[in-house]
């Protein structure tokens, strides 16, 4: 439970797109939402475990995970983060909802920590985490429903994983759509009609070619990878505008840590097609939900 029961909020605790991180650049996929007290993590890329402390949490209390899709980007750090948690007084279950396949992770980050937990075990008296870790595979539909929350899952496309999902968090107040990892796609818009918050991956067109570049150890297979698996910033705002949500949230930038390519960029790439509120990622940003009734929920 967060110290305020009644805010709803999402934050953006890593906000480019791909796994690489270099000096002065973001930090790869994860979120934070809070609806109705409670903590919900939504992927787990590098950097999520120092991102939930910064926002306050105590990692102590972590008790639910959404992973969108197996890329490294959006789960490389739920390992640690489950055993940081673990070390920080975690006791109680964790359940943790993504596709398949992210059992055969976890173990292996099991058997790879093996020692220090048998130790930690023995030692300190630590209850076993292997025993703390419940995975639940999703698929498309109606995935949890708990205490006021319902979460629904909506196969995106994202090319070449099949099991790669945006999801939607619904509580009788409130209303946020994460895109997942996507190319544009129509039924997003129905899935997110009207919420409170979308939150919506973009890349900038004109930086690309500079961007591979840098890179280094791509090719043209790399290019041809961003242009049909993910969105433009205009694909964002057009699936906003249809979609009538309440804001608009660009994350999971491509790029990211150009100095070329500043604030005003992404604001530009939307300006035709999106005219509400705008929030261009960045690490740490706390967004609040709009205040409703439960009355004037859908």
């Amino acid at each position: 439970m967060t110290d305020n029961d009644s805010e709803n909020y999402v934050a953006l605790l890593g906000t480019k797109g791909g796994p690489a991180i270099r000096p002065g650049s973001s930090m790869p996929t994860s979120n934070l939402c809070v609806l109705n007290g409670c903590q919900v993590v939504v992927d787990c890329g590098l950097g999520v475990t120092k991102g939930l402390v910064d926002q306050g949490m105590q990692l102590k209390d972590l008790s639910l995970i959404f992973i969108t899709h197996l890329h490294s980007d959006h789960y490389l750090e739920l390992g640690p983060l489950l055993h940081t948690a673990w070390t920080a007084g975690l006791k109680t279950s964790v359940d943790v909802y993504g596709p398949a396949g992210l059992n055969t992770y976890w173990d292996s980050f099991l058997v790879s920590m093996k020692a220090d937990i048998d130790l930690r075990i023995e030692d300190e008296g630590r209850p076993d985490l292997r025993d703390l870790l419940r995975i639940h595979v999703i698929d498309a539909g109606t995935v949890f429903e708990r205490d006021g929350l319902s979460v629904a899952a909506l196969r995106t496309r994202h090319p070449p994983l099949l099991d790669c999902f945006a999801l939607s968090f619904r509580t009788p107040s409130a209303h946020v759509v994460f895109s997942g990892d996507t190319a544009p796609l129509t039924a997003l818009e129905n899935f997110a009609r009207g919420a409170d918050l979308l939150v919506h991956e973009a890349m900038l067109e004109s930086a690309l070619p500079a961007l591979l570049k840098r890179i280094g150890n791509g090719s043209d297979k790399l290019m041809n990878h961003w242009l049909v698996s993910h969105s433009f910033a205009h694909d964002a705002a057009k699936t906003a505008t249809q979609a009538e949500v309440k804001q608009l949230a660009l994350s999971h930038l491509i790029p990211s840590d150009d100095p070329d390519y500043g604030e005003q960029h992404w604001k530009d790439a939307v300006a035709d097609f999106w005219d509400g509120p705008l929030f261009v990622g960045r690490d740490g940003i706390r967004i609040s939900l709009p205040a409703k009734s439960a009355d004037a929920a859908i």
